[in-house]
């Protein structure tokens, strides 16, 4: 994509990662935090989320890291080849369907979002990941075990799959029956759509 089909906003955050070589300390920080507790936050109360990753913490309850690695490889191998059982098994479940169907009513705002368990690994994906594993990954690390009420705001960086600039902005999922922090959630924001 040419610069001329780019926002003037767009333009901007390019050429300052041009400049810099690197992804950019996240100037939106304050707003994306905003956005996610008066428009997002709200998915996260849906029994489809909630009993899905309750679900499957019960489910991975013996998991092993050699089960976590192996599982992450099936991922990826299934992801390249365009699908596969294990990849089928979280796009097929009701909360994939919800979040897939929110991420669409957000218009050009989300551009993906999917949660994880207590361990890191997918729950529920509106887009498929390029890993099933996320809990070696700040999005997991800074919020899930840190516990309720924790959000994380990543630097802003070119999305080739959508080509947008976006962020992702990440939180602790809460059990409202119990406020126990059972999981997380991570959602890619299109910064051009702010």
């Amino acid at each position: 994509m040419s610069k001329r089909g780019l926002s003037a906003a767009a333009v901007a955050i390019l050429a300052s990662l041009s400049m810099s070589g690197n992804a950019m300390a996240n100037e939106y920080e304050s707003q994306l935090r905003g956005i996610f507790q008066e428009q997002l936050q709200s998915w996260l109360s849906s029994p489809l989320v909630i009993d899905a990753i309750n679900k499957q913490n019960d489910d991975h309850a013996g998991l092993t890291d050699a089960d976590i690695d192996s599982m992450d490889k099936q991922w990826r191998s299934q992801a390249k080849n365009g699908g596969g059982p294990l990849i089928d098994r979280v796009v097929q479940r009701e909360a994939s369907a919800y979040l897939s169907g929110k991420k669409k009513e957000s218009g050009d705002l989300v551009t993906e979002v999917f949660i994880m368990d207590n361990k890191g690994l997918n729950v529920a994906v509106s887009d498929i990941t390029s890993d099933y594993m996320q809990g070696d990954e700040a999005k997991w690390k800074k919020t899930y075990p840190q516990g309720a009420g924790q959000i994380f705001v990543d630097e802003v960086e070119f999305d080739d799959s959508s080509e947008t600039f976006q962020s992702q902005v990440s939180a602790t999922v809460v059990d409202p029956a119990s406020g126990r922090a059972i999981g997380a959630v991570t959602f890619g924001i299109n910064i051009d759509a702010l």
